[in-house]
C-alpha cells in the first residue's frame, strides 16, 4: 500500500515543493564549489524524490490551529536536502553550512519591509498573548495524547534582571521526535541551527544556549528587538 501525504500537507504541497526548487536553486553554486558535486540535476530530483518520502511522513501538529504547523512545513525540507547529500558523502558540517546559507539567502529575498512586519507582529502583545495559550494547550494531556508528535513547550516571563522580552523553553521537540523515529539524529542539528536567521532576517534576536538535540532538558528560546541597523542582509 502507497504512503499517503495527510490531507493538511497535500493541500500546501505546491507551496512547499516551489519552496525546495527555490533553495535547490540557491544552492547550486555551493553544491559545486563546497560539496564538489557534479550532478546538480542528479541531486535536485533525488532530492524532491526524498522530499515525497518526507511528505508521507510528516506528523499532523493539528493544522491551522497549531503554529508548529507552519514550522514543520517550512523547515521539514532540509531533511529530505540533508539525507541525500549525506549519502552523496557530505559531511554535517558543510551541509549544515550550505543549508543555513540558502535558507539565508531565501528569507532576504522576501522584500524587508515584509519581514520586518512579521517580526513585529511575533512580538507583539497579542502574539505573546496567544503564545501563551498554546503553550498551555500543548502540555495537556489530551494534547499530547491527539498528537504526540507534537512540540510541547512553555511560555518564558522575564525577570527584572533579563534582557530579553519574552522566552519559550521547548521541553519537546517535533523535529527530535521525527529524527528519532526516521533515523534522521545525526542532520538533526543543521535543523537547529536554522532558527537563529529565521529570527533575525525578521528584526529578532534569538539567544539560545542549549538544545535537546544537544541533550539539554529543554530548549532556551530568548527573544528580543534587533536595533534596526541589524536587521537586513548583513
Amino acid at each position: 500500500m502507497a504512503a499517503i501525504i495527510h490531507p493538511f500537507y497535500e493541500s500546501h504541497r505546491d507551496a512547499m515543493e516551489a519552496a525546495m526548487h527555490h533553495r535547490l536553486d540557491l544552492a547550486e553554486a555551493m553544491l559545486r564549489e563546497r560539496a564538489y558535486l557534479t550532478d546538480i540535476d542528479g541531486i535536485r530530483q533525488e532530492v524532491m524524490d526524498e522530499f515525497e518520502i518526507v511528505l508521507t511522513q510528516m506528523p499532523y501538529v493539528g493544522g491551522t490551529a497549531s503554529r508548529m504547523s507552519e514550522v514543520f512545513m517550512r523547515l521539514i525540507g532540509f531533511i529530505a536536502i540533508s539525507r541525500v547529500l549525506l549519502r552523496r558523502g557530505v559531511s554535517v558540517p558543510v551541509i549544515g553550512d550550505i543549508e543555513r546559507e540558502t535558507y539565508k539567502a531565501q528569507l532576504i529575498a522576501v522584500p524587508e519591509a515584509e519581514r520586518l512586519a512579521s517580526g513585529r507582529q511575533f512580538m507583539s502583545r497579542e502574539s505573546q498573548a496567544l503564545l501563551r495559550e498554546q503553550a498551555a494547550e500543548s502540555v495537556t494531556a489530551s494534547h499530547q495524547k491527539e498528537f504526540p508528535e507534537d512540540f510541547v513547550y512553555d511560555f518564558v516571563e522575564p525577570t527584572p534582571a533579563d534582557d530579553f522580552e519574552f522566552g519559550i523553553n521547548y521541553k519537546a521537540c517535533g523535529f527530535c521526535k521525527f529524527a528519532a523515529r526516521h533515523g534522521d539524529k545525526e542532520i538533526l542539528p543543521n535543523i537547529c541551527g536554522l532558527d537563529f536567521d529565521a529570527y533575525a532576517t525578521r528584526g529578532i534576536r534569538l539567544e539560545r544556549t542549549q538544545t535537546l538535540a544537544g541533550g539539554a532538558s529543554h530548549c532556551n528560546f530568548r527573544f528580543s528587538r534587533l536595533a534596526p541597523d541589524a536587521t537586513s542582509e548583513s
